[in-house]
């Protein structure tokens, strides 16, 4: 065998350890349709206050494992009861996700919730988020749920939300989109507070956003004025469709889920984009599909 001289060995300990520098970070966001109680059809016909099904829970199990995710950003989820469930019973089937997160806002029944197969750094929720609503002060209602991860590139930061749903709970508000757009205004601002300078900060904003990528309230978490805030992955599933969530009664498909990433992290997005699950179960879990970003940390730029 050819032995290496002091140079060799010397670029070989610089390579390898630039290597063990490397580091892989997904992260997924996943609305999981009222993981709780509420009234709901069955296989047995309308209950009122029912959990949700099993088979629904078996069939969420089985994307969760095959979306790999390091931290999992999750929608409609109940109280801290069901999210120790999930934990728990994810657990029970080889998949450990030790760490987690509940965002306790204005929605007591429907949460932004978070498993981390990664250490907290630190968690914090904003349900203090307020906007203008026909001239009166609301606040969002899942405020806005914010944990930090420590890499071998230094912080990174996941904000995830989940506005206001298309319901028209007025007639002047159709479809609720000047909620939305004041829910996402206010999320935009807590985000430019704690980060006032985006261009070189390290964050992620996703969820379910309940619009469009050409909506006001994209529009608002991407930019204010000639600041770039976040930008918007383009996202697809392995056929290459873009929907995330399926309205069953109009059999309607549109994309509402979505991942930003801030500019000082887009260089570490993998493929440049991120993408929907299509595999196997995911009909079964949900109305939506999980989207799933990987960064990849600690690259020579």
């Amino acid at each position: 065998m050819r032995r290496l001289g002091w140079v060799g060995w010397l670029l070989s300990g610089f390579f390898f350890g630039a290597r063990l520098q490397a580091e892989v970070l997904t992260i997924a966001t996943y609305n999981i349709e009222n993981y709780v109680s509420s009234n709901r059809m069955t296989e047995a016909g309308y209950r009122k206050d029912y959990p949700k099904p099993e088979p629904e829970k078996r069939a969420l199990r089985t994307v969760i494992h095959a979306l790999h995710a390091d931290v999992l950003v999750l929608q409609e989820m109940g109280p801290r009861a069901y999210l120790d469930e999930l934990q728990r019973d994810l657990k029970a089937e080889g998949l450990d996700y030790p760490h987690l997160a509940l965002a306790e806002a204005a929605d007591a029944d429907r949460h932004v919730a978070l498993l981390s197969r990664r250490p907290l750094k630190a968690v914090a929720t904003h349900a203090d988020l307020e906007f203008t609503y026909f001239g009166a002060k609301e606040r969002v209602k899942r405020g806005l749920l914010e944990v930090t991860i420590t890499t071998v590139d230094g912080d990174v930061t996941i904000f995830g939300v989940h506005l206001k749903s298309r319901y028209t709970d007025r007639p002047d508000d159709v479809l609720s989109t000047l909620r939305r757009t004041g829910e996402a205004t206010a999320v935009r601002d807590r985000v430019l507070t704690r980060f006032p300078a985006p261009a070189k900060a390290r964050f992620v904003i996703l969820g379910d956003c309940n619009d469009g990528k050409a909506s006001k309230p994209l529009e608002r978490l991407h930019v204010r004025g000639k600041t770039i805030i976040a930008e918007l992955l383009p996202a697809a599933d392995s056929r290459g469709e873009t929907w995330t969530h399926a309205f069953r009664r109009d059999d309607t498909y549109t994309r509402v889920d979505h991942v930003l990433v801030s500019p000082g992290l887009r260089a570490t997005v993998q493929g440049g984009v991120a993408k929907i699950f299509d595999g196997d179960g995911v009909r079964t879990a949900s109305d939506h599909r999980p989207v799933t970003v990987t960064l990849l940390l600690g690259q020579k730029k």
